[in-house]
């Protein structure tokens, strides 16, 4: 069970780091964008989502 709820929490992490990766990216104009913070949060964001949903899904439930 705790992997499992280690692997919600970074589920939520990878999407809050996608979130403001797309937010940036939104919220900044060509000249002043920031590529390397865009890059950071995107990456991260989605290496934390896939190994969350990656944990998740080998996760076994054993009955108790």
């Amino acid at each position: 069970m705790e992997k499992r709820i280690i692997g919600i929490i970074l589920t939520f992490l990878g999407i809050a780091g996608l979130i403001l990766g797309a937010l940036n990216f939104m919220n900044s104009t060509g000249a002043t964008r920031s590529v390397k913070q865009i890059l950071i949060y995107s990456i991260l964001g989605a290496i934390f989502f896939f190994a969350g949903i990656g944990l998740i899904r080998s996760t076994k439930d054993r009955p108790s």
